[in-house]
């Protein structure tokens, strides 16, 4: 692996581990403009990263009592079908078109990060049918998204998580970890076959990552997490531009 990569690698696991999330959603980038690879490549690879790093923060979670299996049970199922159908269904959407709707889907992450961690304003719903159907509907949607985008949704799911079944914050953020390693799992499944991979980059990216990973967590009582975030937003805008204009 190159300098370059191995940075940025650390960039991708220093955001997650900093900000509980936001970083997955630069590895297509990374992969497609940074080193190199067709858009189809770089979002299957992505896939495969994003779903292992998440699973070490999703476990590391689970250890602190972070992580609910029951809202996970809830959530994950309904996501994992659609995003093996959105990777399937990715083989026909033209690469210039999912860089496009990634641009997109990065700008409204730029946004909800702004404003920092959702709070929810109204009761929540609760497990009950509506909160429920709720979250079925957002997992379906998201798990679309995933497959066809390589997105993890993370900064969706986690206010569905907290709006629609009520859980605490930081249950939320580790349900969602898992969340997104079972999502990526299954899109990243949809790709084999489709697209060609890179084992051994994968492997060195998602070691140095998840390095990236543990240092951002010991980092997190040192760095104001707001103004963290809002100049991770920025970043993401200022990429998210660069997508839009290069496609």
């Amino acid at each position: 692996m190159t300098l370059l990569s191995t940075l940025l690698a650390l960039l991708v696991g220093l955001a997650l581990g900093l900000l509980g999330g936001g970083g997955s959603i630069l590895t297509v980038p990374i992969f497609r403009y940074a080193l190199g690879m067709e858009v189809k490549e770089a979002i299957g690879m992505s896939l495969g990263v994003v779903s292992l790093i998440s699973l070490v923060g999703a476990l590391r979670h689970w250890r602190q009592g972070n992580l609910d299996l029951k809202a996970l049970l809830a959530f994950a199922p309904a996501a994992i079908i659609s995003t093996f159908l959105g990777a399937k269904l990715a083989h026909f959407v033209p690469g210039p078109m999912q860089m496009a709707g990634l641009g997109m889907v990065m700008g409204v992450a730029a946004l909800l990060m702004w404003g920092g961690r959702p709070a929810p304003p109204l009761a929540p719903q609760g497990e009950g049918g509506g909160g429920r159907g709720r979250v079925i509907a957002t997992g379906i949607c998201l798990g679309f998204l995933t497959g066809i985008l390589g997105v993890g949704g993370g900064f969706l799911i986690v206010p569905a998580l907290v709006l629609f079944l009520g859980l605490e914050m930081r249950k939320a953020v580790g349900t969602s970890l898992g969340v997104i390693a079972l999502n990526a799992a299954s899109g990243f499944a949809g790709y084999l076959g489709q697209v060609r991979m890179d084992w051994v980059l994968m492997a060195a990216f998602t070691g140095v990552a998840i390095v990236g990973v543990f240092a951002g967590a010991a980092l997190v009582p040192k760095v104001s997490q707001h103004h963290l975030r809002r100049g991770f937003a920025l970043f993401l805008v200022l990429v998210a531009a660069y997508i839009l204009i290069q496609r």
